[in-house]
């Protein structure tokens, strides 16, 4: 009898080895139906990213929009660094082509020495005008109203359909990227060579 009561409870042990255990659930487990990424294919595209916003790409590998209460400040602070960085790496071409205003403090072609030669009152100039631009917008960074609109288009939007105002808002925010990889790239490259974008010599 107690012989029986073994090989039964061993044939029930060796069934039950081959049986599907149980899977305990995981928090970070990936569903199946999970939306991947447009711009990283392998990584599941954040919850935030869901295409509503111009360029979104669903691009965010280390969970920035995840911390992001609203994303449009994050949209503002985009766009708002990449115009600068447009208007500085073309600033930089012109400037080494030798188009400047008139004046002597205006010749230095070294973009790292350039604001120092034009000296206190033309940089103070510079942050004051700065300053009047985040001071009047900065009820809408996270208001109402679209991200980056600072109301001069000049009547050039006007007219235009859904379809076409988020072209050009893509448009903006594609440049507005490879600007400030540009303008990175720039600032690296006269560090570490000390010469020109164009060649040459300062």
């Amino acid at each position: 009898m107690v012989f029986k009561s073994v090989c039964l409870a061993a044939m029930v042990a060796t069934a039950a080895a081959f049986s599907p255990a149980a899977q305990p659930q995981r928090t970070g487990s990936v569903s199946l139906n999970a939306e991947m990424s447009k711009s990283i294919p392998f990584l599941v595209r954040p919850e935030k990213l869901d295409g509503s916003m111009a360029g979104d790409m669903g691009f965010d590998p280390m969970g920035l929009s995840d911390i992001q209460t609203d994303l449009k400040y994050a949209r503002w602070a985009e766009l708002k660094h990449g115009r600068a960085a447009m208007l500085a790496i073309v600033g930089m071409v012109i400037q080494e082509a030798g188009i400047h205003f008139p004046g002597a403090q205006f010749t230095e072609i070294n973009p790292l020495l350039a604001p120092a030669k034009v000296g206190l009152a033309g940089n103070m100039q510079v942050f004051l005008t700065i300053g009047i631009i985040e001071c009047a917008n900065f009820n809408k960074y996270y208001g109402e109203g679209e991200p980056g609109d600072l109301g001069l288009d000049l009547g050039m939007l006007k007219g235009m359909s859904p379809e076409q105002l988020k072209y050009r808002q893509e448009q903006e925010i594609v440049h507005c990227r490879l600007a400030m990889i540009a303008i990175t790239g720039a600032i690296v490259q006269t560090l570490l060579f000390d010469k020109p974008l164009l060649g040459g010599s300062w």
